[in-house]
């Protein structure tokens, strides 16, 4: 732990930016100290990822200063800013996909031998830098060919790798089992103990509340509350970060109907999930739980048609034609991604053109497409599930994480689905929006639609579903209902016992 009288090693004074006419930042003072974690928290477009961008080198701001051991500085880069010892792990990986593990890690900073590349030393100290995060990729596996959490490794081994002394932490655990996230913040108290300066961001505040020395709030770019973690309750964070009172996080569960919507029977995705039969009721949500790699989403995405798969699906006891996902919609029948960056959202384009895009057919005649159409449907998106942006013509890709997570809702909603399939509905979203994505669940369901979660956080399929299929090593491991349904019964499932003894214990 920093002293509080300790000189900081990094800071910004009356720092304000703008976009344009938009401000998202208002006269904020924040400073990091040598071995001190410093959590920065608040709801998505509070302002956070502007204001590090801005510590980091990446963007100037508008007004202010920025001070690094104690004198002003202004970066003309986030290269000049590494180099100074100030390094920013981004929450949307910063990695070259095509590349390799090694040539990642060491990208612009290449260890050589002679004229040639050291590819043995950049292997060696790569395979260092991931044991130190518990982490077995293979430094030659190319980045593309590896998983979402190992790819969240390699950025961490990759900023590990520059010796920082100053760490930025943008959701570093997003992606990242239980086991991982334990292995990381057992790396940052080592780092603390090392006296590195560690500015640490998450929406999981129970994590912020084990790792954190101090916590500043933002809220709608301005700084509202900087305390000691340890006078600070999660409810009391979350409340700050809202500006109001969150006592019921869930709306109450129901259970569905009597008919059934969804039948799948026998359904295979091979190498990935095997022989899967459930059923969905009408106004149901159902939850489906199991650890990463459990086969999840490769099950859901062979039921939508996104992986070739063998069995049966079948929408109101019709058949639909395996492997495509045009027969899926047509059946009502839709799928929003776990990944809503690379598979959900069109980043470089405007939010009406993202909205429209998968019922694009009732927004064109004889190829042309009505753009009043699209704009009084993006009315109405904006209306129907708060979407906030500064501006509506900008890129998909600028705006916050729940704002992107409520157009990709609207998205799927404009194809009129009778069943919807939801992965990972909240990752990388703050508690406030958590509660109104929870609350369009519950909408969408109560207004006789069957709703599918499938969610790696245990207390929101709990909160959300009255019936939760638990899969482990890609297959159903057993289906829990009613009071039933807890998360030891969950996990134990989930871990491979069989259902009589996770029911029993």
């Amino acid at each position: 732990m920093s002293a509080p009288d300790l000189a900081p090693v990094l800071a910004i004074e009356k720092v304000s930016r703008r976009f344009g006419p938009v401000q998202v930042l208002f006269d904020v003072d924040f400073d990091l100290r040598a071995g001190e974690v410093h959590a920065l928290i608040g709801e998505n477009g509070a302002g956070k990822s502007t204001m590090m961008k801005i510590m980091g080198g990446y963007l100037a701001p508008s007004q202010g200063r920025i001070l690094l051991d104690g004198a002003p500085v202004a970066f003309a880069s986030s290269r000049e800013a590494e180099d100074r010892g100030i390094v920013l792990i981004h929450q949307e990986f910063n990695l070259a996909p095509q590349l390799c593990v090694e040539e990642n890690i060491f990208l612009g900073r290449e260890l050589k031998r002679g004229p040639f590349l050291d590819r043995r030393a950049m292997q060696a100290e790569s395979r260092a830098l991931l044991a130190r995060l518990d982490c077995a990729v293979d430094p030659r596996a190319r980045v593309a060919d590896i998983s979402v959490p190992d790819r969240q490794m390699v950025e961490i081994a990759k900023a590990l790798g520059r010796k920082a002394k100053v760490l930025i932490m943008d959701e570093p655990t997003a992606v990242l089992t239980a086991r991982e996230t334990d292995t990381l913040l057992e790396l940052i108290d080592r780092l603390r103990a090392e006296g590195t300066a560690i500015l640490y961001t998450s929406h999981k505040l129970d994590e912020v509340a084990r790792i954190a020395d101090r916590v500043t709030v933002l809220r709608d770019g301005r700084k509202v509350l900087e305390a000691p973690a340890a006078g600070l309750s999660a409810d009391a964070m979350a409340e700050a970060m809202v500006g109001r009172e969150l006592s019921d996080l869930f709306p109450p569960r129901r259970p569905g109907g009597e008919d059934i919507v969804l039948e799948v029977r026998g359904l295979r995705v091979e190498g990935l999930a095997g022989e899967a039969g459930f059923s969905l009721r009408r106004g149901e949500v159902l939850g489906f739980a199991g650890l990463v790699g459990s086969g999840r989403t490769e099950l859901m995405e062979g039921i939508v048609g996104l992986r070739p798969a063998t069995g049966e699906v079948l929408v109101e006891g019709a058949p639909i034609a395996p492997g495509s996902v045009l027969a899926a919609r047509r059946a009502g029948l839709v799928y929003l991604t776990e990944d809503r960056k690379e598979k959900g959202l069109l980043l470089g384009k405007n939010l009406r053109e993202n909205l429209t895009l998968l019922a694009l057919d009732r927004f064109s005649s004889r190829g042309l497409i009505d753009g009043e159409a699209e704009e009084a449907a993006l009315d109405r998106a904006f209306a129907e599930f708060d979407i906030r942006a500064g501006d509506r013509s900008m890129a998909a890709g600028n705006l916050s994480g729940g704002n992107q997570q409520k157009l990709l809702l609207a998205k799927i909603m404009l194809a009129e689905p009778g069943i919807v399939i939801i992965d990972e509905p909240t990752r990388g979203i703050d508690i406030g929006t958590k509660q109104q994505i929870y609350g369009f669940i519950r909408k969408l369901a109560d207004g006789g639609r069957s709703v599918i979660v499938v969610s790696s956080e245990l207390t929101e399929v709990i909160g959300l579903a009255s019936r939760v299929v638990v899969m482990a090593a890609g297959r159903i491991a057993g289906t829990l209902e009613g009071e039933a349904v807890n998360e030891s019964a969950i996990v134990r499932l989930a871990m491979g016992m069989d259902k009589r003894e996770a029911l029993a214990s």
